[in-house]
C-alpha cells in the first residue's frame, strides 16, 4: 500500500507539472502573440501609408523609399481593394501562375482570403467619401506558428508524462514480479524438506500400522502439501501445459472444496460440454478455482451456495463462478485484482492477484468480475 501511495503521488506530481508547464507556456505565448500582432499592425500602417503615397504621388516624385517599404513586406499576406471591392494589388498570397492571368479567378481567390481576415486599414486618397483604399491583411506565418506552438508543446509534455508514468508502472511491475518469484521459490524450497520427511514418516507408519484408517488421510494431506509446493515452484517460470478435460478438472476442485468446507455451503457444477478439452497447467489452473471458491466461502460467511458453470462459445471456454455472498461495492470492483487489496479483516489480498497472473500471463486468458450486487453475490468469469 505504501508503494501504491507513492506511485499515486508521483502520478499527481507529474500531471501537475505538465499542467503548470502548459499553463505558463500558454500565458507567455499569449502575450508574445499580442506583442507580435501589435508590431505587425504598426508595420501594416506604415505599408498602407506607402500605398497611399504611391497612389497620389506625382509622376516625377522620388518613390525609391516608398517602393523599398512596400518590398520589405515579405511575410504578411495583404490585399488592397478600392471602395467598390475590386482588387487593386496583393502581396504574399499564393496564386498559381495559371490563375494569375484570369482576373475573375484572382478576385475569387482574394475574396476567399479576405473572408478569413480580421485586420484592415482604410486609406483615404482624397476627401471624397468613396475615394479610398482598403488594406486587408492576415497574420504572418510566424505569428500563426507562434499561436499554435503552446498546443504543440502541451502535446509533447503530455506524451512525456504518459511515457514517464508508463516507465514508472513498468518498473513497479518488474519489481513486483521479482518479489512474487522470489517469495514463491523460497516458499517451495522451505516446504520441500519437511514434506519429504513427512512422506518418509507416512511410509514408516503405513508399514508399522497397515490397518490404520488415519494413515491414508495423512498421506492425502502430505500429497496436498507437495502439490502446493509444486505450484509455488512454478511461479516465475513458463508452466508446462497439457490437454485436460475441463469437466474433470472442475470436479476435482469441487470434490476438494466439498471436503474442506462446511455442510452449510453447497457447491454445484454445471458443464455444458463434457468432452471439452483445454490446454492448461492443471495444478495452477485448479489453484485459480480454489482461490475463487475460498473467497466465495469467506464472502458468504460460511453459509450459502457456489455455482460453477462452464460453457463453450465462439471458440473459447468460459467458466462462471457465482456465489451468494455479500457482493462487491462498485468502487472496489476495479481493485479486487490489485495486490494487497482485501476487504477481509485478516488476509494478504494476494489470492485474486495471483489468480489473474496465472490466467492472463501464463495461459493468455482473462479473468474479471462479470457482475456483482451488494447483498446478493458476485460472478467471476474466466475465459481461456
Amino acid at each position: 500500500m505504501i508503494w501504491t501511495d507513492k506511485i499515486r503521488q508521483v502520478k499527481i506530481a507529474l500531471m501537475s507539472a505538465a499542467v503548470l508547464i502548459a499553463g505558463v507556456s500558454l500565458v507567455v505565448s499569449h502575450f508574445l502573440v499580442k506583442d507580435l500582432a501589435r508590431e505587425e499592425r504598426r508595420r501594416m500602417e506604415i505599408w498602407a501609408e506607402a500605398i497611399r503615397t504611391l497612389s497620389v504621388a506625382e509622376s516625377d516624385a522620388d518613390l525609391n523609399l516608398v517602393l523599398k517599404v512596400l518590398e520589405e513586406n515579405s511575410t504578411i499576406p495583404v490585399i488592397v481593394t478600392d471602395a467598390r471591392g475590386d482588387v487593386q494589388t496583393f502581396r504574399n498570397v499564393s496564386i498559381d501562375a495559371s490563375d494569375a492571368s484570369d482576373s475573375m479567378m484572382v478576385a475569387r481567390r482574394m475574396a476567399e482570403m479576405m473572408r478569413g481576415h480580421r485586420q484592415s486599414i482604410k486609406v483615404k486618397l482624397t476627401d471624397a467619401p468613396d475615394d479610398y483604399l482598403l488594406v486587408c491583411y492576415d497574420d504572418s506565418s510566424l505569428l500563426k506558428r507562434l499561436a499554435y506552438y503552446p498546443y504543440i508543446q502541451l502535446g509533447v509534455v503530455m506524451i512525456f508524462v504518459v511515457i514517464a508514468i508508463f516507465a514508472l508502472l513498468t518498473s513497479k511491475k518488474a519489481e513486483q514480479n521479482k518479489v512474487w518469484v522470489g517469495l514463491s521459490k523460497e516458499t517451495a524450497h522451505q516446504l520441500g524438506t519437511p514434506i519429504s520427511s513427512l512422506m518418509a514418516w507416512t511410509e514408516i507408519l503405513r508399514e508399522t500400522y497397515p490397518d490404520d484408517d488415519l494413515i491414508p488421510e495423512m498421506d492425502k494431506d502430505v500429497k496436498r502439501l507437495q502439490l502446493i509446493a509444486d505450484r509455488f515452484s512454478k511461479i516465475g517460470s513458463t508452466p508446462e501445459k497439457q490437454e485436460v478435460a475441463l469437466a474433470e478438472l472442475l470436479r476435482h476442485v469441487v470434490d476438494y472444496m466439498d471436503r474442506r468446507t462446511s455442510q452449510k455451503v453447497r457447491i454445484t457444477l454445471e458443464v455444458e460440454d463434457e468432452a471439452a478439452v483445454v490446454s492448461v497447467n492443471p495444478q495452477l489452473f485448479e489453484w485459480v478455482f480454489e482461490n475463487l471458491c475460498k473467497n466465495a466461502v469467506d464472502a458468504m460467511g460460511g453459509r450459502g451456495g457456489i455455482h460453477i458453470h462452464a460453457f463453450h462459445s465462439e471458440g473459447r471456454m468460459f467458466v462462471d463462478v457465482t456465489d451468494t455472498g455479500k457482493g462487491i461495492e462498485r468502487k472496489n470492483i476495479k481493485n479486487v485484482f490489485r495486490p494487497g487489496f482485501t476487504t477481509k479483516k485478516r488476509g494478504w489480498g494476494l489470492g485474486l492477484s495471483l489468480a489473474k497472473r496465472i490466467v492472463e500471463e501464463y495461459h493468455s486468458g482473462s479473468i474479471y468480475v462479470l457482475r456483482s450486487e451488494v447483498g446478493k453475490g458476485t460472478t467471476f468469469r474466466i475465459e481461456v
